[in-house]
């Protein structure tokens, strides 16, 4: 499995062969959200929204033998490759990866140039929504 940090030089590669063509940065984008496995309705609750996002975000963790997982879906194209590229990085990790992640290569893609302010804070939702899960989950681990 590779590191953290692996995931984010690939995802930085990826979006490099697209140079400074910020529409087909947005279509790839979009195609990664596609490579999300299917949420289960019964997680399409209240209770997973992530709150501060213009679309709807769910996101719903799992705790199993000290690892973290994640089910995450959204109605939209753009927002569900966001939440793609954070699944893809924090999913069969541990607590303690996820909440002490530097997540450089959101700079080294220029995410804030690809999507407006809004997806941006929302985008910084699903992060603090991820680490908080981890918080919960070492929280009960102690």
């Amino acid at each position: 499995m590779q590191t953290i940090n692996e995931v984010q030089n690939e995802i930085i590669e990826n979006f490099s062969l697209f140079e400074e063509d910020m529409e087909s940065r947005l279509f790839y984008l979009m195609d990664l959200g596609k490579k999300l496995p299917a949420m289960d309705d019964s997680h399409k609750t209240e209770d997973y929204i992530v709150k501060g996002c213009q679309s709807k975000v769910w996101l719903f963790p799992m705790f199993e033998k000290g690892k973290i997982y994640f089910e995450a879906d959204s109605n939209t194209e753009i927002t569900k490759g966001l939440v793609y590229l954070l699944v893809n990085l924090w999913n069969d990790r541990t607590a303690d990866e996820i909440l002490t992640t530097d997540l450089f290569f959101i700079d080294k893609i220029g995410m804030s140039k690809m999507i407006g302010s809004q997806r941006s804070n929302g985008f910084a939702s699903m992060i603090k929504q991820m680490k908080m899960y981890a918080v919960v989950f070492k929280e009960k681990s102690i």
